[in-house]
This record gives C-alpha cells, structure tokens and sequence, in this order.
C-alpha cells in the first residue's frame, strides 16, 4: 500500500537546485504544485552515444554539437507551410499534397545486378562444389534465381507509395496526439546519409506498427523510400504482396535450410548479392526504438521514435578484429566455483553468445559469426540506453517495491534517473503525473479515498504483479551497476551477518576490495549477457571497478583507513599492474586504482547514513524476481521430467514458477521470459545439456547436477546474492 497525499494547506515554496522542480502556486485553491520537467539544469541529457572504443571518429564526427539546443518536432504535423502552395483548398488537402511532393528515388536495376554477381554465377556455372548448378540447366536455375529474389524484393510503385503515406499520415493523427522526434537525432542521421554510404536502420520492433512508422518518419524527413526486412511468417500473403510493393524485404525460406542444401546454397546466394545494391551490408548503423502502446485506447496517446548515434559499420569491424582475446564459456567459469572446487575466479572474459542461429548466420565464416554476435551486443547497448523511461515504469518500481510516499519518491526517482544520463519520457505537474500513471495502471491497483486529500493506493494480488515487475523492469538499465554492487555486497554479508539483522551490525564488517571484486565477478558471470549489456569491448575488470565507483559515489561504501594501508587521498605515482597489461580496453593510467596488487590493503564499510538501508534494498529488489526465478529453477531441478525439448521444458518451469507464486504470493518471478533465461543460463552454466536426436534437439540434466547435493549447491549459489 502507498498513500497519496493531496493535502490542501499552504506551504511554503521550496527551492530546487538541479532546476527541475519548480514551486507553483495554485490560484484557485492556494496550494504548492510541483512541476516535473526533463532537465538537469538547462540541458536534457543526451542518450544513445555510439561507443567511443570501437568508433572514435564516429563518435566525434557523428555527433551534433547543438544538439541539446534542439528540441522536438511532431512528424504528422502537417500544415499549410509544409506545401508550396497557399490558400483555403491548401488547408484542406495538405496532407494530399504533402504526398504528393516527397521525393520517391528511382529504382536501381537490382535484378540485373544480382545474376551477373560472382556468387550467383558461380553457383550457375556449376563451379561451387555441391551447388544448385549441378545437373541443372542454366535457364532453370535462372528462372529459380529470378523466383528467389521476386519472394524477395519487388520494385516500389511510386504513386502507390505517395497514396499509402498520404493514407497512413490521416490514420497516425487519429491514432496519436503526436509522434514525436528529437530534431538533434534527426540532424545525426542525416549527416550521415550525406557521407555517400549506404543507411542501415535496426528497430527494437516494440511493435508491427514500427514496420510502417519508421519508414513514413524517414521519408518525411528527406531520406527517401526505407526498405523495411519483414517477417514472411508474421504476415499473410496479401499482405507480402502489398509490403514488397511498397519497398518491403523478405527473407526466402529456402536461406534457413542446412548448409549443405542446394537450394539453401542459392537462396543465400541470391540473399548477398541482392544486399549490396540495396544497402544492407555496409555503411552507417543506426538503432531506432519506438515507444508505443495503448493499442484501442479511447484517448489518443503520444509516441516518440529515439535515435542513437549512426557509427561507420567499416570502422566498427577493424576496431573490433584488433582487440579480441581470449574467452571461457560459462562453464569453465562458473561451474567449479558454485561445486566449492575452487575459489579463485579466473582471469579472462566470458564467452556467453545468445545470437539466434540461422541459415544466413552459419553460411558466414566463424570469425564472421563472432563479429555478428558482438556487434548485436553494440547495438542491444545503444538501444536500451537511447529509449526514455516512462512514468508507469516508476510508478509500478514504488508500488512493487512497497514505497510509503509516492509524490516524494516519483520526484525523487525522476531526479536520479536524469543524474545518471538517462532520459525520461514525461513532464508536467506532479500529482497530474502520478494520477495519470496510475490511471494506467488501475487494472493492477486499487485506490481509495482514506480522507479528504489523501488517497490509498492498494496492489491488486495475483498475477497483475507479473505486469508491474515487466514494467519496474525498465529502470533496471539505469541503476544496473549499482544493483550488481548491492547485490554483490548483499552475497558477501551472507555468511557472516543475519540476512535481517540490523543495518548497523551490517556497517561494523570490514570489506576488502578483493572480495568485493571478487564476488562483482561471481555475479557478472551468472547474469545473462543481455541483462548486463556489458560490451565486449569493456573488461571485466573495468567494470567491477564501475560498479564500486557507483557505490562509493551513491554515498552506499564509504573507505576505511587501516593502519599501513596506503592513504586513499594519496595521488603519487603508482606502478602499473602487470596482471592488466593484457587487458584490451581498460584504463592504463597511474591511478592507484587499477592496480589490484595494491588492493588487498583497501577496505570498504556500509554507510551509515539514514537513507542508505532503503537504498540498498531497492538496488537489490531491482535484481531480485530474476535471481528468484533462478533460484527456483534450481529447485525445480529434481522435478523437472527430463529430457525434453526447450519449448517443453521452459513450459514446465513456467507452471512451476506459477505454482510457486501461487503458494508464495510472489508473483513477480512468474513470468515465461525468466523461465527461458535461466534455462538458456544453466545450459551454458552445463547443468543442462542440449543433445541431438531423432526428433531435433533435446534437453538433459547433466550428470554432474544429478545429485541432489550439487543442485543445493547452486540454489544456495543463487541466493546468496538475493536480499529478501
């Protein structure tokens, strides 16, 4: 339960420093009113930077300087002044003439291209072993190469293009109040079209609408006819016909089948060759996210697209093949550890690639295939860091998480979100945010009116929790570092002072750097990589690190001087670690600390300020319905009917999940992507072993987790790091 107050009394007005809380005085009712504005100051942070390591000259020649000076604009907004032409009929049918006058390029000559391309003729002069010429005709496979690549291109119909734009624009302005882009994004985008490569544009895909958003934002602004990659099995064939028409992509079946299949040999032939001329293979990179929901509300709703930062896909792939090292999967890793055969963790990265593997993936080669699954990571990053977070996300974070005072802990959240570079999706004045936020959620909460003023807000019990979780789930980013640090530090505590013993008792442990980076490490390795979004061009090292800089900035460790311990302030010289001179991107400065021989003679307390054991639960309680969630799939371990296939498995470990939030009243684990995260993380942990058969590939419980011993082990693993 939370309470709202809406209490009537004059109070005095409160100064804010950051400028992002401003005291208004109602005239009407003579009461404070909080405005909640997007800014730090003068200046809304800038989110979605491509990475600095792999593209430095992208970041630098990429990146619009005035581009916290430029503000939004709406790209269904469509006047008078967006025609040349003027007058009462203009009014009218300026959405008509609009369409009419953006500039359709002509079509290249692609099919041409494409048969004359090497790897098409060398599949129809039979010179590929094993190709689809063999004991063909030419003409036939022709026919079948023109029969590819009309499943997958088609020539774009200008007038029909202008008619669905001119369409789809009527159609967005009932649907939205507005759709919003930042025209500092827009500028990036566009000076990187103007370098001469080709665009490549990668969309989360929140929704199918951002099929069609997408490409209508981009023509609006200049950039021409996109070319969208469908998913033939998401739409019908009407509709692939209507798609192609319009400049969509369809990938052939044919290109997923085995590597050794003829006809699979020149579908991804024909797939290559017809990526050049259109652009899908090289060039500027840019991730796109659309926020938008509400799918039939009453109310028209308001959208915006997030861009992030283009970067030269070219320099991207001769940084990244300069500074690959060795790796271990997640079993060389972790395994022996949470068995207690060892302590030490070892001194390399993890290897954990989750790429969905298809026929286009496997035909590259394996240096390829890594440079893919690396790049996906790069891009995952700069998607999560470029989309804003919105009210309802930190509304469902204070109800799950059993906050007391929502105005004050919404203004206080909003704050510490903007401080740490993230941007957020909303303003206006406080409590109209809060009401409109729980408005939105008032299928999960309850509220009442306790007196004149205030208000109570109750959870709904039962799986409307799932919900709230999915949501609170998108401030995780944000706090991400610290939630490891808390959790970590939460792991270490766990076998020496009660789990709800008293916040001081906590504070009087000495914790050493090595132990804190130690058990950083632990739980860096257990999360899933697309959790942690930890680039591959970043260390391990680094980042723990990160993580203890972030507790110690958060006010959560403060530094303990032992006696002969070298003084925390002292600046001088340091000798530089020979255990880091292998590391590919860290930090090789004089600072005392990266030095990890030296750190033995550091040590940490909790602090004891007043806001810290809040704090600190919160950062733990981010983490905690995954870390739950695989808690209890270690639990399942010895229930579960193995072996099974993936799909059949991750199903009985969901009804588990929700058989156990039935009996706990913890919902907050019952969702079916955790049940897939942990079975995907235990089989590269080797609890799970995916082996081959008749009937395709099926799940057995390793040999070394079939004792009951081993899998108490990994639950009690698991939960250490889990603050109740």
């Amino acid at each position: 339960m939370a309470t709202m107050s809406e209490g009537r009394r004059q109070t005095q007005p409160r100064s804010s420093s950051s400028g992002r809380e401003t005291s208004l005085w109602s005239s009407g009712f003579g009461m404070k009113l909080e405005a909640v504005t997007p800014f730090l100051g003068k200046y809304r942070p800038f989110v979605g930077r491509c990475c600095q390591t792999c593209t430095p000259k992208s970041w630098e020649s990429l990146f619009h300087r005035s581009i916290t000076d430029l503000g939004f604009c709406s790209v269904i907004l469509v006047k008078e002044e967006n025609t040349r032409f003027r007058g009462w009929l203009v009014r009218r049918l300026c959405y008509f003439l609009w369409s009419l006058e953006q500039h359709i390029p002509p079509c290249q000559d692609a099919p041409q291209k494409i048969v004359e391309s090497t790897r098409v003729q060398n599949l129809l002069s039979a010179r590929v072993p094993g190709g689809a010429g063999e004991g063909q005709a030419p003409d036939l496979v022709k026919k079948e190469v023109q029969r590819i690549l009309g499943h997958i291109q088609a020539s774009p119909r200008p007038f029909l293009v202008r008619l669905f734009s001119w369409a789809l624009l009527r159609f967005l302005n009932c649907l939205f109040l507005n759709v919003q882009l930042h025209k500092g994004q827009m500028k990036m985008v566009q000076k990187a079209a103007q370098a001469g490569s080709p665009l490549v544009l990668l969309s989360t895909h929140k929704t199918l609408l951002d099929g069609i958003l997408l490409p209508f934002m981009l023509l609006s602004q200049g950039l021409g006819v996109l070319r969208v990659a469908w998913d033939s099995r998401a739409c019908s064939p009407a509709l692939r016909v209507l798609l192609r028409k319009l400049g969509g992509l369809f990938l052939p079946p044919e290109a997923n089948l085995s590597l050794d299949s003829s006809e699979g040999l020149l579908a991804r032939a024909v797939v290559q060759a017809a990526s050049a001329p259109l652009g899908l293979r090289t060039g500027a990179l840019v991730v796109l996210r659309s926020l938008w929901s509400h799918w039939g509300c009453s109310r028209r709703i308001c959208s915006r697209v997030h861009l992030a930062q283009p970067f030269s896909l070219q320099e991207y792939i001769v940084s990244a093949r300069s500074c690959w090292g060795g790796r271990q999967t997640l079993e060389q890793l972790l395994q022996p550890i949470v068995l207690g055969q060892c302590t030490a963790v070892p001194d390399t990265e993890k290897e954990q690639e989750w790429t969905p593997i298809t026929g286009p993936l496997l035909a590259l080669k394996e240096e390829d295939q890594l440079l893919v699954r690396r790049l996906s990571c790069h891009v995952l990053s700069a998607s999560v860091e470029s989309a804003a977070v919105m009210s309802t996300a930190i509304m469902a974070t204070l109800l799950l998480f059993k906050h007391q005072k929502l105005l004050g802990e919404f203004s206080w959240l909003t704050e510490e979100i903007l401080l740490r570079g993230f941007d957020v999706g909303f303003s206006g004045q406080l409590r109209s945010l809060l009401k409109h936020s729980l408005s939105l959620l008032r299928a999960h909460v309850a509220l009442l009116r306790i007196r004149q003023g205030d208000l109570l807000v109750v959870l709904r019990p039962g799986p409307g929790l799932t919900q709230l979780a999915r949501l609170s789930a998108e401030l995780l980013p944000v706090f991400l570092s610290e939630a490891v640090g808390a959790c970590a530090v939460r792991g270490l505590l766990a076998g020496r002072v009660p789990p709800q013993g008293p916040w001081e008792l906590q504070g009087i442990l000495l914790l050493s750097q090595n132990e804190l980076y130690r058990q950083i490490l632990l739980l860096m390795h257990l999360l899933p990589q697309d959790l942690l979004l930890l680039k591959p061009c970043q260390s391990s090292y680094c980042y723990c690190q990160e993580v203890l800089d972030r507790l110690i900035q958060c006010g959560l460790l403060v530094a303990e001087e032992t006696p002969g311990s070298r003084s925390a302030c002292d600046t001088g010289r340091q000798r530089l670690s020979r255990k880091l001179l292998w590391k590919p991107s860290g930090d090789f400065t004089d600072s005392d600390s990266d030095d990890f021989e030296e750190a033995e003679g550091r040590y940490f307390r909790l602090s004891q300020q007043s806001h810290c054991p809040d704090f600190f639960l919160f950062l733990c309680r981010l983490l905690s319905p995954l870390l739950k969630a695989f808690a209890q799939a270690a639990a399942f371990l010895h229930q579960g009917q193995l072996p099974d296939t993936e799909s059949g498995y991750t199903e009985q470990l969901f009804q588990f999940l929700q058989a156990t939030a039935q009996e706990e009243g913890i919902f907050e684990c019952a969702d079916p992507k955790l049940a897939i995260s942990a079975i995907w993380t235990f089989r590269d942990l080797g609890v799970l072993q995916q082996m081959p058969s008749p009937a395709g590939p099926r799940l057995h419980l390793s040999p070394t987790f079939a004792s009951r011993e081993n899998q108490e082990k990994l639950e009690q693993f698991i939960r250490q790091f889990i603050c109740s």
